[in-house]
């Protein structure tokens, strides 16, 4: 994972550009990323929740989902994630709206054998305690996001994996679990 740059405005301003190298095509890589109703059983580290409220047009466009997540600090953040551009093998775009609101692009090019996937986040805290804290813990904010994203890498990996397998799929390792679930699940923090 190359790894993910944050460039900063406003104390409750983030932006952040994340680059994933995975093996697989595009097409593997947008029936994973480009369905977010299924975030929690592949990337579980990350997504405690996920709640369709909106099926959206045929090409993605206007799906929205209520998401709870969290990283590794031991806080959550709820939001709603929606897709704001069509989900197509080039990518898509979505808005987040709640504890953090702000914008997602996703792409996606073919180089060779592998997929280089980029996120591109741009969001402000609207969370209180991220809000009344940022100005101290912005770099703990960010190394939380960027713990977030190393282990959607991973999990995106192991999926594509899960996917591909001929054999006993059961033998591929389960991603990577949530830190605090005990406060994470109970929604606190």
């Amino acid at each position: 994972m190359a790894a993910p740059t944050n460039r900063t405005g406003k104390s409750t301003d983030y932006e952040f550009l994340t680059v994933w190298r995975v093996a697989g095509t595009r097409e593997e890589v947008v029936d994973v990323l480009g369905d977010a109703s299924t975030l929690k059983q592949w990337w579980p580290a990350v997504y405690l929740q996920v709640t369709p409220k909106s099926k959206g047009g045929p090409d993605g466009t206007g799906a929205s989902f209520d998401l709870h997540t969290k990283g590794w600090l031991p806080y959550t953040l709820r939001w709603r994630l929606t897709v704001t551009e069509p989900v197509t093998l080039h990518g898509f775009a979505l808005t987040a709206e709640g504890d953090l609101n702000g914008t997602g692009r996703w792409t996606f090019e073919t180089d060779g054998p592998e997929v280089v996937i980029t996120y591109d986040w741009r969001v402000n805290a609207a969370k209180p305690l991220l809000r009344r804290l940022s100005w101290l813990l912005k770099p703990a904010f960010s190394a939380n996001h960027n713990w977030a994203m190393a282990q959607g890498e991973e999990s995106l990996k192991l999926e594509l994996r899960r996917r591909r397998s001929t054999s006993d799929p059961s033998r591929i390792p389960e991603p990577p679990k949530p830190t605090f679930t005990k406060r994470a699940r109970s929604g606190t923090a």
